[in-house]
């Protein structure tokens, strides 16, 4: 069996474990709760469900070959959801010709040490959310355009992330040239929101406020722009700090919230909706490129398979997570479109919209356009 560097990233794992500062990761508190996930699909196996048409001899003549796939959700997440799936419909597919050994939780490190890990193929795939390849695709900034996604649905933000867009087509070129290749992005119109140990009821309320941010510039920039005070800090310290109220806020997906008993140090669940909540599937370029031409069919058949069946649940789950934190005391907010036009029409904030564009050379400018264009 041919195995991609396995052992390079198997022994950085000891050291990177217990590293979490990202989005995902768990609770420091030592327990956690687990969100509400997705149910197999109706008449599915345990293993993710049979894939349409299986016919494993194309791939008798092959080698063997294993793939190394990781993550930093937290427990349950979607991102682990979406890349177990994709692992386990890939060995059905393929009979078991080509593998995916998948380490969730930050099992392999935190998202910059496995998209480190990715970038020198010692890992071949990782799932993470957009904010992080930043540092390694400029053009993943696009997705850092505040509330960009907020009127659109899901169908229509698919068909032009995972479809025939000319926004997929330019974005997946940059993700070429950068080493990576593009495989899927998983969504269904859910958001980041924002935990607060106050009512966050009108635009006001978001000045001054501490809020805890991953570390990325586009992100802090909007925070400012709004009026709020953003500080990039490790996941593994935010519920200390909320907890001290070193910091008053954060803002992640509800899941993730859930997974790390926010509900203990937080009062309020916002849905300031800023930014997509998407994970994305992403390949060592030289990996994919290496792997015979029956494998890639193999690979992108299982990630189409694997949104087609994970996608359509992402709402009711994000419902559910929401609900079970309102129900250990949080406060619900919930904003209408004029909340968030006052938001988009603040000139710090369209001034943000412009520099986005700028960094990602108008690939903000073809998101948007492509995104009108599909829900027409």
């Amino acid at each position: 069996m041919r195995k991609m560097k396995k052992a390079a990233a198997l022994f950085m794992a000891a050291a990177m474990a217990a590293s979490l500062s990202a989005c995902g990761g768990g609770s420091s508190t030592g327990t956690t709760t687990a969100p509400t996930q997705a149910p197999a699909a109706e008449g599915s196996e345990a293993e993710g469900g049979a894939s349409a048409d299986v016919d494993t001899s194309s791939f008798e003549g092959l080698d063997d070959v294993e793939l190394i796939g990781a993550d930093n959700t937290s427990k349950g997440a979607a991102g682990q959801l979406f890349g177990e799936l994709v692992a386990a419909k890939v060995d059905e597919i393929t009979g078991g010709k080509l593998t995916i050994d998948y380490h969730p939780n930050s099992e392999l490190g935190d998202d910059g040490d496995i998209l480190r890990q990715m970038q020198s193929n010692d890992i071949q795939i990782v799932v993470c959310q957009t904010a992080p390849l930043v540092s390694f695709v400029p053009e993943a900034a696009v997705f850092d355009l505040p509330m960009v996604f907020s009127k659109y649905d899901g169908d229509t933000i698919d068909g032009v992330l995972n479809g025939d867009s000319a926004f997929r087509t330019e974005l997946s070129s940059a993700f070429d040239a950068a080493g990576f290749h593009y495989l899927g992005i998983l969504q269904n119109a859910t958001y980041r929101l924002t935990t607060a140990n106050k009512e966050l009821n009108t635009l006001a309320d978001f000045k001054a406020l501490q809020i805890r941010t991953m570390n990325n510039s586009n992100h802090m920039a909007f925070w400012t722009a709004i009026g709020a005070e953003p500080t990039p800090l490790a996941w593994s310290e935010v519920y200390f700090a909320l907890q001290s109220g070193t910091i008053d806020a954060q803002e992640n997906a509800a899941d993730t919230c859930v997974g790390a008993n926010l509900n203990e140090v937080q009062k309020v669940l916002a849905c300031t909706n800023h930014i997509l909540y998407a994970n994305q599937m992403t390949i060592n370029k030289e990996a994919y490129d290496s792997l015979d031409p029956a494998y890639q069919a193999a690979l992108n058949q299982a990630v189409t398979e694997a949104l087609a069946e994970l996608r359509p649940q992402l709402s009711e789950i994000d419902e559910q997570n929401k609900q079970t934190l309102v129900d250990k005391g949080m406060t619900l907010i919930e904003y209408d479109n004029a909340f968030y036009d006052e938001i988009l029409n603040l000139d710090t904030v369209k001034k943000l919209y412009s520099d986005i564009d700028s960094q990602v050379n108008g690939l903000g400018a073809t998101l948007q356009e492509a995104l009108e264009s599909a829900s027409k």
